[in-house]
């Protein structure tokens, strides 16, 4: 077995020493004096907490703007948001996230609950065709569980990963990692959330291979996933056999590839989306000068096509800008991952990038038209509390895994 202090080296460490010192990182003092910074801010770390906060104050002014001629883009709700998630990242980063890696039972446990919350008659409540939120009685607040189940999968898999000492020798243990991980996938489909469950998978699927899954293993379950979504789709379009995509879902796809297809439908949002992008040009319309989505044209503005709305009105530099900040953030979590000893911190960061990572590049995709539409709101920016409040508590895990790293030298 490998030691902790050996876990993710091979051709993991490898490849991402190569990736990283490409692009001008210096890793070479992995594990050493590095992480033993002293002053009033050296339980933060802070190389991932300034593009963070930084997107957030981004992410704020353009709900600002949103609010101004958009009626459900409430700004106090999203600011409401926003001090809900700091409260929870405070919490999460004084608790020692290292307590989780014993307790993989409850916390799939957490996981399934949260899953079926919205199936408990009297708490479900739907929109957009979606039983995916919960109302709490009495009080007339509504939340998404299966956005806090994104930071509760990813301590479930990084705890039962990290069993196996960044080696899984056993094909039946690989597997056995997959189907706990496809008990949460399956439960969101059932509400139907397809966006939600692919970001679970995602984050989930990072985590195994990071934690030691052969490279054969992980090929020949890609070739299945691909196999068997295609098979989907096909069954879902050909009339007499099972449909298991909803239609929206099939139009969504059909667009993706035609957009020309519906051009009042789905195709419209895209057209929409594409055209308030270009039309910011290199710098922008400016704050609350975004026609598309001001004159009502671009649908879902604040959530789903929050990307769209931002680049009319900040431009290209403007996108560029908050590009430049996620991946500052991400690939500061990832150089975080390479330096600390603890598996169970290693997976638990791979997760939080792999989620980020994701994210944004499906929704800032779809916006282009690179990527199929779903739901998947831009991390830090889009409205939603829920979101909003999972996103800060997995900053909180990050800040949680540097301030109970361990001391070295």
């Amino acid at each position: 077995m490998a030691t902790e202090q050996n876990v993710l080296e091979g051709d993991t460490r490898g490849f991402m020493d190569t990736f990283l010192e490409r692009f001008g990182f210096d890793i070479s003092n992995v594990g050493g004096k590095s992480l033993q910074r002293k002053g009033p801010l050296s339980e933060l770390y802070l190389m991932e907490l300034v593009p963070n906060l930084l997107i957030v104050l981004f992410g704020t002014v353009v709900m600002w703007s949103a609010s101004l001629t958009i009626a459900d883009a409430s700004f106090p709700r999203h600011i409401a948001g926003i001090a809900i998630g700091l409260a929870a990242a405070a919490l999460v980063w004084a608790y020692d996230y290292r307590v989780c890696a014993g307790m993989p039972k409850l916390l799939l446990a957490i996981d399934v609950v949260l899953m079926l919350l919205p199936s408990v008659p009297g708490l479900g409540y739907n929109a957009m065709g979606m039983t995916g939120w919960v109302q709490i009685p009495l009080v007339g607040l509504r939340f998404q569980p299966s956005e806090l189940a994104k930071p509760v999968t990813i301590l479930l898999m990084a705890s039962l990963t990290a069993e196996y000492n960044g080696c899984i020798e056993t094909l039946r243990d690989y597997l056995k990692l997959c189907g706990i991980l496809c008990v949460p996938f399956i439960l969101i489909l059932t509400q139907p959330d397809l966006g939600t469950g692919l970001i679970v998978m995602v984050l989930g699927g990072c985590i195994i291979v990071c934690g030691g899954a052969k490279r054969s293993w992980v090929l020949v379950t890609l070739g299945i996933i691909v196999v068997g979504a295609i098979v989907v789709v096909a069954s879902s379009m050909t009339e007499g056999l099972p449909s298991i995509l909803k239609q929206y879902q099939i139009n969504r796809l059909i667009v993706f590839v035609d957009p020309s297809v519906d051009p009042s439908g789905n195709g419209y949002n895209l057209q929409q989306a594409k055209i308030a992008v270009g039309s910011g040009g290199l710098l922008g319309k400016g704050i609350g000068n975004a026609t598309q989505a001001g004159g009502g044209f671009l649908p879902e503005a604040h959530t789903d096509f929050v990307f769209a709305l931002l680049a009319e009105e900040f431009g290209f530099l403007g996108s560029v800008g908050l590009l430049l900040l996620f991946g500052w953030m991400v690939i500061s979590t990832v150089v975080l991952a390479l330096r600390i000893e603890s598996i169970f911190g290693k997976l638990v960061l791979a997760g939080v990038a792999a989620m980020w990572a994701f994210q944004l590049l499906q929704n800032v995709g779809m916006c282009i038209g690179i990527m199929p539409i779903t739901g998947i709101p831009l991390p830090f920016v889009s409205f939603g509390s829920s979101s909003m409040v999972a996103q800060m508590v997995s900053t909180g895990l990050v800040q949680s895994v540097w301030h109970h790293r361990k001391k070295v030298g």
